[in-house]
């Protein structure tokens, strides 16, 4: 299974973005040999235009260090985001500590990766980041029935959310997570347990993840995101809707 699996993912699209020579050429042979299709930037800006150009649409992974000359790469997560563009991004970083790994998530990132790294580390994130990607394409293809709770109403089949019938953008995994709450109104669902249905078991990070994403829906969703009328912590357990 897990043979057919990488066979399946073989060919993907990965954009990496890394200043460091040797670091660039070591990640990109490493995950050549793996069977992904790889592109190297050295800075910011050359990504960038990249990423503007219509060929952008095949990327699978966008691998990117923070530390890049002209354009960082919380500013590069923060342009690609701002875009609507939800390709999935792996931040590699020198930085360690608790306040950069939650201000990688915050900017848009998906998964954060402290230098030094193992290679077979990095290739299975890669890995887990793309096939959830893939995942969430096809879960959202598949989708044929319309949720409403209050005034917010999802169309699965067409992939979109209104709220007072304005329509509202979510990311794939933020589309996910609400249709998570819409099915199960007032059920009580732990980080853990949200980690696992909507990332999946080979989810490699930590549950800082879905306070992120539930701060986004509340901006999105709730006319006071700061005393949440629908989405509510319960403190010590985890999240409910309604």
């Amino acid at each position: 299974m897990a043979i057919k699996d990488h066979k399946s993912l073989q060919n993907s699209l990965i954009l990496l973005v890394e200043d460091d020579k040797s670091i660039r050429l070591t990640v990109s042979e490493t995950l050549s040999s793996e069977g992904f299709r790889v592109l190297s930037f050295k800075d910011g800006l050359s990504a960038l235009d990249f990423i503007n150009n219509d060929i952008k649409k095949d990327v699978d992974l966008i691998i990117l260090d923070l530390m890049l000359p002209g354009l960082n790469g919380l500013e590069l997560c923060r342009k690609i985001r701002n875009e609507e563009d939800y390709t999935p991004i792996l931040i590699l970083s020198a930085k360690d500590n608790e306040s950069d790994r939650v201000l990688g998530l915050e900017v848009g990132a998906d998964d954060y990766l402290t230098k030094p790294f193992g290679l077979n580390e990095l290739i299975a994130r890669s890995r887990a980041l793309i096939r959830r990607s893939k995942r969430n394409k096809k879960y959202i293809e598949k989708s044929k029935t319309v949720l409403e709770f209050n005034h917010i109403k999802m169309f699965l089949e067409e992939c979109r959310v209104t709220s007072f019938d304005k329509e509202i953008t979510l990311s794939p995994k933020e589309f996910k997570l609400l249709e998570l709450f819409l099915q199960n109104p007032k059920r009580v669902w732990s980080r853990d347990l949200i980690l696992e249905k909507i990332w999946e078991i080979d989810f490699i990070g930590d549950t800082k993840t879905v306070d992120v994403h539930v701060r986004w829906l509340r901006e999105k969703l709730e006319e006071d995101p700061s005393a949440p009328k629908f989405l509510k912590t319960v403190r010590g357990f985890g999240y409910k809707f309604g």
